[in-house]
């Protein structure tokens, strides 16, 4: 993350994200396939040094090199002329652009109930010995056990997450970045997908 400046002065904490260039690698149809989707490849360099023989295989077929990171996505029925070796570049997004980020969040291991669920805890005065306990997680008589879904103490983080109307600040097309205000899942140098938003607030 960093932070730029508005014409006004505001200060505007934004995140960069490296958006491509990426190469249509899979090409999907309603008449074949049921549905409209492309599978997109983010190119990098330097490239994957190994890579296995189906995928190896799966890359020739579309005469493409290969690469680490793969996504499908959900095109709409007028989309297009988009076939296979087709690049997708940053230039798809526009500033003001409401954006959905979607990406694995950091994972933070076996954590209580305090950090995991924000519960509130007991009094924290001597004697209280009621600190960062749960509290009660049920009945005893009935039904004699913990029910589904009684939140605990666990593993947290390290799941799918994705960050909603994120909008779009700067779009640096030369080096296929772009700025979006706010944070997103993932650690730094971490790999995310960003589409249009699904829901943009009016």
């Amino acid at each position: 993350m960093t932070q730029v400046f508005a014409e006004n002065g505001d200060v505007i904490p934004v995140t960069v994200l490296k958006a491509g260039p990426c190469v249509v690698v899979q090409r999907k149809t309603a008449q074949k396939d049921g549905y409209e989707a492309a599978q997109l490849g983010l190119v990098e360099l330097p490239p994957p040094k190994h890579v296995n023989k189906p995928r190896e295989g799966h890359f020739k077929k579309a005469g493409a090199n290969p690469v680490r990171f793969l996504r499908e996505v959900r095109l709409a029925q007028d989309a297009g002329d988009l076939k296979i070796g087709d690049k997708v570049l940053v230039d798809v997004f526009a500033v003001n652009d409401l954006v959905d980020v979607t990406g694995v969040s950091k994972g933070r291991g076996f954590a209580g109930v305090h950090k995991r669920h924000h519960f509130g805890g007991g009094g924290g005065a001597h004697g209280s010995m009621f600190h960062r306990a749960p509290g009660s997680i049920g009945a005893s008589a009935f039904p004699s056990r913990v029910m589904k879904g009684m939140r605990a103490a666990g593993h947290m983080g390290h799941a799918r997450a994705t960050v909603r109307n994120l909008r779009v600040v700067q779009v640096l097309s030369d080096e296929n970045a772009l700025l979006v205000q706010g944070a997103v899942p993932g650690p730094q140098g971490s790999y995310v997908v960003v589409h249009k938003a699904k829901a943009p607030h009016k």
